[in-house]
C-alpha cells in the first residue's frame, strides 16, 4: 500500500468496520493529530474515539474524498437512530502510511445523536 487514495481508504475502511488493529498498523508511530474534541489526542485515543463511533453509529458513510498528492479530505455522515452527526478529516500520507490527521467533528451533533459517546471514562 502506497498511495494517498489507497492509503486514506484502507484507513477509513478499517475504522469504519471497527478494525483498531488495522487503523493502528496504517497510522505512523510519529503521526501528528489533532482534533476539536475537549480531551488530549494521541494515535491511542483517536483509534478508541474512532472506534466508540463505528460501534455507536447504524452506519458511517464516506460523503466525499479528495486527493491531491500526499493530502486527502474525507467527509463522513454518522447516523445514529435520531439523527446524524457529520465529521471532516483530513490526512496526511508518507511512506505508505498516514502522517498527518487533523479531525473536525459536529460536536453539538455528537453529544445529541451519540450521547456518552464524549464523556471522559
Amino acid at each position: 500500500m502506497s498511495g494517498t487514495a489507497e492509503v486514506v481508504a484502507f484507513y477509513a475502511q478499517s475504522w469504519i468496520n471497527c478494525d483498531p488493529g488495522a487503523v493502528r498498523r496504517v497510522i505512523a508511530g510519529d503521526a501528528e493529530i489533532e482534533w476539536n474534541l475537549d480531551q488530549a489526542v494521541d494515535d491511542e485515543e483517536l483509534v478508541q474515539t474512532l472506534q466508540r463511533i463505528a460501534a455507536f453509529a447504524d452506519s458511517v458513510t464516506i460523503v466525499s474524498t479528495t486527493c491531491a498528492g500526499d493530502r486527502a479530505s474525507l467527509v463522513y455522515d454518522c447516523e445514529a437512530p435520531f439523527g446524524t452527526a457529520r465529521m471532516a478529516e483530513f490526512v496526511t500520507v508518507a511512506d505508505g502510511a498516514v502522517s498527518e490527521i487533523r479531525q473536525v467533528y459536529d460536536v453539538v451533533a455528537l453529544r445529541r445523536y451519540f450521547p456518552g459517546l464524549l464523556d471522559e471514562d
